[in-house]
């Protein structure tokens, strides 16, 4: 039973709860009229105290499509945070107002912070470094529209794996399903942390690490693009030095599975030249509404509002 309940990190919801997640935002992609009213009187409350353009929207699109109403505000400059209030009663002002809070935060750990003051359910639309769960529904509903399944599958895991949360979730959450295979691709100092190995993996065996891209395309069926984020280094020559490492091109792409996709949780900066864009394996706007409905399927779930 999800009602009520806070979504933090991807371990907060079972195997069984995701595909509950799946099988409703799949039903809503069919007949998105049948939910146009379900929240109807429901307010959701966006807090998001880092810029955000697809994951805000997303979230604000999917309360209007189910008939709320939002409220919240896009930059810590616009809150009172500014002046000097603290994120407790932040959360508990917001509580006062709406029914459900979607919050981003730029430090880890802050989601656990606002979900031990919270009355409300809360969805911890990124913290930091560490998770984006509603990225990973994203990525996961995706995944199982284009290839209707979740097992079985070779993962290709592709540039910024330090500091890349969407990555993390994903990792973390498609382990938890059979047989998954994953390469994890990048620079030497771009590499997934070991504390994240340490949590998905049980042995080495499980995954393999390279640098090259062209080296193991060939072998995947889901290809997980990433930028370098800027704004997670502390020193500018190191982005610079870093930001190209990766670059899916076309010539590239003719080196893969006909039936491979690619995913990309964007924004992108020139990871994916334009060039891939038309290629029917590029999935990765299709994968922005998709966010959509698996948000639409997530607030239905904590606000318990199912039709019957």
């Amino acid at each position: 039973m999800l009602k009520g309940r806070n979504l933090i990190n991807p371990d907060d919801l079972s195997v069984d709860e995701i595909y509950e997640i799946m099988t409703l935002a799949q039903k809503i992609i069919k007949s998105p009229m049948e939910y146009s009213n379900i929240c109807k009187g429901r307010i959701l409350g966006t807090l998001f105290f880092e810029p955000s353009t697809r994951t805000r929207l997303s979230f604000e699109a999917a309360m209007h499509r189910l008939g709320g109403s939002v409220i919240g505000f896009s930059e810590s400059a616009s809150s009172s945070t500014s002046k000097g209030e603290s994120l407790s009663d932040t959360i508990r002002t917001v509580c006062a107002y709406s029914d459900i809070i979607a919050m981003r935060h730029p430090k880890e750990g802050s989601a656990h912070l606002a979900a031990s003051v919270t009355t409300v359910p809360l969805i911890n639309a990124g913290d930091g470094g560490h998770y984006h769960p509603t990225q990973t529904l994203t990525d996961l509903l995706t995944i199982i529209e284009s290839k209707n399944t979740f097992d079985n599958l070779t993962i290709g895991l592709c540039g910024d794996l330090k500091f890349g949360r969407t990555v993390h979730s994903l990792l973390k959450t498609m382990k938890k399903f059979e047989n998954n295979k994953f390469i994890l691709i990048s620079p030497t100092e771009l590499k997934i942390p070991n504390y994240v190995k340490a949590l998905a993996f049980k042995g080495d065996d499980e995954y393999v690490e390279v640098e090259k891209l062209e080296d193991v395309i060939d072998q995947l069926d889901i290809l997980y693009m990433t930028r370098v984020q800027k704004e997670r280094f502390f020193n500018e020559a190191d982005y610079v030095r870093l930001k190209d490492s990766y670059i899916l091109n076309s010539k590239k792409m003719q080196m893969a599975k006909k039936d491979m996709i690619v995913l990309h949780p964007l924004p992108r900066v020139n990871e994916i030249s334009v060039e891939v864009d038309e290629d029917p394996r590029a999935v990765y706007f299709d994968q922005v509404k998709y966010g959509m409905y698996a948000r639409m399927s997530l607030i239905i779930k904590l606000l318990g509002e199912e039709i019957c």
